[in-house]
């Protein structure tokens, strides 16, 4: 099922992420772990893309996993390290799959590769361009950013990227995790003012553990909060109850956005069915 349906047809979603396995060694591990996640019957599971090729040989059989659990599924894609034929050969290798639904991403700039380049895509737009063109009837998702893009000069700038995305053809947007939920209503009052108006998924991070959040800040630069550092300072050396209090946070955060008219959610599981359980039985009365 198409995700831009999903979103039409429900007004209140709750979806996954997952990885991949990075090595062959992990790799029947993880799919037992992502069969959990997808039994707990969330809207639909996205399952991540690596830069690389490194492990982007995995999601489409990931995502064919998700598929036979009954649950909608996502493959990522990503362009900036892969060249034009190999991301032609990836989208054509997931139609095959009966994948229907792919999030379009520019990655990471590997070091010491200039642009532009004859044989690379250098933005996400251009892949969305591709996809459309290759696989004219998938729902294609792409990515944004409450605080900004790291590479964007300004707000205004990085909008109006988002903007490009979108009258390329994407069908709906997911966030980037953030932890203040008021950063994220002002940056969807500021997309619907520069005209964008596909769905936009709040993108949640369960915080189980002080290195996931320090994580967090070095890899998106995101806002963290007095309030989850003081969780992070209080139960940060007990897991147990660090993962307790990061459920609840973002079982906190859900329940703000779903009451204030933001019902499409994206939680970011890292893998954890039970972090993930822990949040769905949370809401359970709500959605």
């Amino acid at each position: 099922m198409k995700i831009r349906d999903i979103l039409r047809e429900n007004p209140v979603t709750i979806s996954m992420e997952v990885f991949p396995p990075k090595s062959d060694v992990r790799f029947e591990s993880v799919r037992g772990t992502v069969r959990e996640i997808a039994r707990l019957r969330p809207s639909f599971v996205s399952c991540t893309y690596g830069a690389g090729g490194g492990t982007s040989r995995y999601t489409v059989e990931i995502s064919q996993d998700i598929m036979a659990e009954g649950v909608p599924s996502m493959a990522h894609m990503t362009c900036i390290s892969s060249t034009k034929d190999t991301v032609r050969t990836q989208i054509k290798k997931i139609k095959d799959a009966g994948v229907e639904n792919i999030l379009a991403l520019r990655g990471d700039v590997p070091d010491g590769m200039d642009f532009p380049h004859p044989r690379y895509y250098e933005h996400a737009v251009q892949l969305v361009e591709e996809i459309r063109e290759v696989y004219p009837d998938a729902c294609i998702g792409g990515a944004c950013y409450p605080e900004k893009h790291p590479d964007a000069f300004n707000k205004d700038e990085d909008i109006r990227h988002i903007r490009e995305k979108v009258d390329a053809g994407c069908d709906f947007l997911t966030t980037q995790m953030f932890f203040n939920n008021s950063i994220y209503y002002n940056y969807l009052y500021r997309l619907r003012e520069a005209g964008v108006t596909v769905p936009i998924l709040a993108g949640i991070m369960p915080v189980t553990s002080r290195r996931q959040m320090e994580r967090s800040i070095q890899l998106s630069g995101c806002v963290i909060p007095p309030e989850l550092t003081a969780l992070a300072d209080r139960f940060g050396d007990s897991p147990r109850a660090m993962q307790q209090a990061g459920i609840l946070y973002a079982s906190h955060q859900i329940i703000d956005l779903i009451a204030n008219g933001c019902g499409h959610i994206h939680v970011y599981t890292m893998n954890k069915p039970e972090v993930a359980a822990g949040i769905l039985n949370n809401l359970r009365g709500i959605i």
